[in-house]
């Protein structure tokens, strides 16, 4: 029997989440909790062997974080990140701290269980791509890795000149990639685009 702990703030996903669990065969709920924070004391007081772990919990606790201080402590721990957020850099940001699985809430939830059972065969198992978002006038493949990283500033609020303090550009290029978005969405203004790519969940900056 393999033992599971469920990290997992909303109260419907994680109640759904329990009775696929708790109807299976092959894994035991040892814990269901609503915050990432916990996971380091849960894998000290009780045997785990498959942790599921959504990237926003609560307390402000990221699973990304959790996810990659679990992989060095215990390395034995399987962990497949569930999340229903879009953000771009979510797969790439957890195969590089070790998680070794990805899967999209929006996927049908017997699915986890295809997943789980692949992860603990020693199987990674992750989405091809992020899910395709529509801004405007265009969809989120349409834009390049720079514009992106220029995009998470605009949305932080950051002023051109920052941006390219941080991202090491002319003050000139970021301009030229602010206008490229711009016109790639059709959005008027930068204020339109910063609040439309924070609502489609495209760039999360709350989250570590």
């Amino acid at each position: 029997m393999t033992h599971v702990l469920l990290v997992e703030d909303d109260p419907m996903a994680r109640q759904l989440m329990e009775i696929y669990i708790n109807k299976s065969e092959k894994y035991t709920l040892v814990q269901s909790v609503e915050s990432a924070a916990l996971t380091e004391f849960c894998c000290r007081t009780n045997q785990i062997d498959l942790i599921l772990m959504d990237v926003c919990t609560a307390m402000n606790a990221s699973g990304l974080e959790a996810a990659e201080r679990m992989k060095q402590m215990f390395p034995g721990i399987k962990i497949i990140i569930i999340t229903s957020q879009p953000e771009y850099t979510f797969i790439d940001r957890a195969k590089a701290v070790g998680v070794d699985s990805f899967w999209y809430k929006s996927a049908s939830a017997e699915e986890i269980l295809v997943v789980m059972d692949r992860t603990m065969e020693g199987e990674q198992v992750y989405p091809d791509k992020t899910p395709i978002l529509k801004l405007g006038a265009a969809v989120s493949k349409d834009f390049s890795h720079r514009e992106l990283e220029v995009l998470r500033e605009v949305v932080a609020g950051e002023t051109d000149a920052a941006i390219a303090e941080k991202l090491s550009m002319s003050l000139r290029t970021v301009k030229d990639h602010i206008q490229s978005l711009k016109g790639k969405t059709g959005f008027r203004n930068r204020t339109e685009l910063a609040v439309r790519v924070r609502e489609s969940g495209l760039v999360i900056n709350d989250i570590k």
